[in-house]
């Protein structure tokens, strides 16, 4: 692993736990045992620093996403494999699935604008388009991508006090549950709203 690349995976699993304001590029320096002038010779600043970190978590998984667009199967059988994916994403990734939420919380609108743009509007963009094939109708077709993503992350999110609610089984918490109650949930009424 190259420094750069170990500033990045450092970066990612500090900024997870603590944030982005949270995290100084004096504490990086110190966690990837270099000097601070070392950090900036590679990012010019923490906000660059931290956009990297988000690229360089979600890359890791970029390949896995490409796959569900780029194969040669129906609408609704790349729902369904954008759906596990993502349930498995964030199901293993945890580090991503913390910054994610922490970002969410913290509603900088300058870096939700970065991240929107630089980070995940090609994965929005494709599942917008499989969800426009099976609704036959571009109606909606944003915010129905939205409520799919929010689905499994909410879903996900609330395993922890989902385990001490009445009725929970442990194979709530499996991808393949998941991803399976959550396509039946979305092809149900994204079929209705294109009718």
């Amino acid at each position: 692993m190259d420094s750069k690349e170990h500033i990045l995976q450092t970066a990612v699993s500090l900024f997870s736990r603590q944030g982005f304001d949270g995290v100084s590029m004096r504490d990086l320096a110190k966690s990837v045992n270099m000097s601070t002038s070392a950090v900036y010779h590679y990012f010019p600043n923490k906000q660059t620093l931290y956009l990297s970190a988000v690229h360089f978590a979600f890359a890791k998984q970029a390949s896995a996403f490409e796959e569900v667009w780029q194969c040669d199967q129906s609408a609704e059988q790349k729902l369904n494999k954008f759906v596990s994916c993502l349930a498995r994403v964030l199901t293993e990734d945890v580090d991503f699935r913390r910054i994610m939420q922490r970002e969410l919380l913290d509603a900088d609108d300058e870096r939700m604008q970065l991240l929107a743009h630089n980070v995940f509007q090609e994965q929005f963009s494709q599942l917008m388009i499989v969800v426009e094939q099976i609704s036959g109708t571009q109606q909606h077709a944003h915010f129905t991508a939205l409520s799919v993503i929010a689905l499994v992350c909410d879903i996900i999110q609330m395993q922890p006090l989902s385990r001490h609610l009445p009725g929970w089984q442990a194979e709530h918490e499996t991808v393949e549950y998941i991803a399976e109650h959550v396509l039946d949930l979305l092809i149900s009424g994204i079929k209705i709203q294109g009718k």
